[in-house]
Parts: structure tokens; C-alpha cells; sequence
């Protein structure tokens, strides 16, 4: 069921994300050669706690997971896409991280991702991640009222089939407010038009995850999902309104 927003839980939303922007700031910044995904996680939960908020992965269990999720952070490396536990994996030169976080304040969810470099990386990562980012910001400029969800998938899509990646199958964006998933779901690919209409007072997690390799996925032990082929993938979000004035990207 869809679940509108009003002004003010907006207003909400957006103090949220205003404090989850500025934690995944921090941690990427700590992102270097030689700091654990473990250290990033902890990191994550102490900022915040500081900011006056709640971590909502934390223990959070979603639709077809076989247990709750026991970090605050997704830490999610190279060739896993979304769900990466942190760990002592230690971060090496040439490795892409992929930091997904969710922040609860004042009752309300809002879910933000970024993809790091780890020190010098190779061409080809840097390209994905660039197309990446750009294919999020094509999806947030069709996020407006009288547009549609097939106008956002179709604008994801087309950026990553020109510049030769893959739409990751089978993980999409979705709804979010008082959950940190609700409908509708987001596809990153779809047809101009198609799809149910964008209205005021929808709020969406937008989030382009592609692969330089084929796209295709599978969950490994630690219920993370990783591209099938191992190749590198990339993921970027933004919590974003639909508003009568165009779209608001709320986690900035």
C-alpha cells in the first residue's frame, strides 16, 4: 500500500537526512588502505547515536531474509552488490567499497548509499562508478509529479546501456518512510511512461546498482548478494520526495 507523506512528516524526513548525509560524509572519508569494514560499521553507529538519531539496518529484517540484519552499516565490496556485512576484512588499494545506510529520526526512515574508492583504482572501476552516480542523477530529475516510475527505470537504463555496463537484476529501489522499505518498488530499468504516476507526497530510495559484468546475482552465505560473473559493481542512493515543485533529494 502506498504510503503519501505530508508536508511536515517531509519536513521530518529531511532533518533525518540532512544527519545521514553528513555521517556517510564521515565514513567516507575514512575509507583507506588498512581500516576494517568492522571499524567502518562502529564508526557508523557511534555518529548516529551523536546525531540524535537511530541506526535502522540494525537488527532490521527484511521481506525473504532468514534472519535480522546485525549491523548498522553495508559494507559491501567489489563484486557484492548490497547486504555486505562489515568484517575484519581489511581495505587494500584498488578495492571499491559500497557504503548503504539507514538512519530512524523522529519516527522516520530515510536510506542513502555511496561507492568509495580505495585508494588508486583501475580505470574500468572509475568508470562504473561514474556512470553509477550519473544514472541516480538522471533517476532523481524524473522523481516530479505527472512523471512516471517507468519515466525514472528508463532513465537509469539508458545511461548504463550507453556506456556498456548492466542493470544489477533483481534489486530495485523502493518506498520509504515509516519503514525502511515500502511500495511502491523502483525499478532501474522500464519503459517512458509506463508504471504508476508520480505523485506529491511520495518519498523514494532511488538507487542505481550496476555491474560492469552481465548483472546477474547471487546470495552468498552471509545473505549479501554478489554478481554471479564476479565482476565489480557500483551502487549510489538518495532518499528523494516528489513535491509540487519538482523533485527534493532529501540525504544530501
Amino acid at each position: 500500500m502506498l504510503i503519501l507523506k505530508t508536508p511536515e512528516e517531509i519536513e521530518i524526513m529531511a532533518e533525518g537526512g540532512r544527519r545521514l548525509g553528513e555521517v556517510l560524509r564521515a565514513l567516507a572519508k575514512e575509507v583507506r588502505p588498512g581500516v576494517t569494514t568492522k571499524h567502518l560499521d562502529r564508526l557508523a553507529y557511534q555518529l548516529i547515536h551523536k546525531a540524535g538519531a537511530k541506526p535502522a539496518f540494525l537488527n532490521y529484517r527484511p521481506a525473504g531474509a532468514k534472519k535480522p540484519y546485525p549491523y548498522t552499516l553495508c559494507a559491501s565490496l567489489n563484486n557484492i552488490v548490497v547486504h555486505g556485512q562489515p568484517s575484519e576484512y581489511v581495505l587494500k588499494e584498488g578495492d571499491i567499497i559500497k557504503l548503504d545506510l539507514g538512519l530512524r529520526y523522529g519516527g522516520l526512515c530515510t536510506d542513502a548509499a555511496v561507492t568509495v574508492a580505495v585508494g588508486k583504482i583501475s580505470r574500468e572501476a572509475k568508470k562504473l562508478m561514474t556512470v553509477t552516480k550519473d544514472a541516480l542523477a538522471a533517476a532523481i530529475k524524473e522523481a516530479k509529479p505527472g512523471r512516471t516510475l517507468g519515466d525514472i527505470g528508463h532513465a537509469v537504463e539508458m545511461i548504463v546501456k550507453e556506456n556498456k555496463f548492466s542493470i544489477v537484476e533483481g534489486l530495485t529501489g523502493h518506498g520509504i518512510g515509516r519503514a525502511v522499505h515500502e511500495d511502491p518498488t523502483v525499478f532501474n530499468f522500464g519503459r517512458a511512461g509506463d508504471g504508476e504516476e508520480l505523485v506529491e507526497g511520495m518519498v523514494l530510495a532511488l538507487e542505481p546498482m550496476v555491474a560492469a559484468g552481465d548483472g546477474k546475482i547471487k546470495q552468498v552465505r552471509d545473505e549479501s548478494w554478489a554478481t554471479a560473473d564476479g565482476s565489480l559493481a557500483a551502487h549510489f542512493e538518495h532518499t528523494v520526495a516528489i513535491t509540487k515543485s519538482g523533485p527534493r533529494v532529501l540525504t544530501e
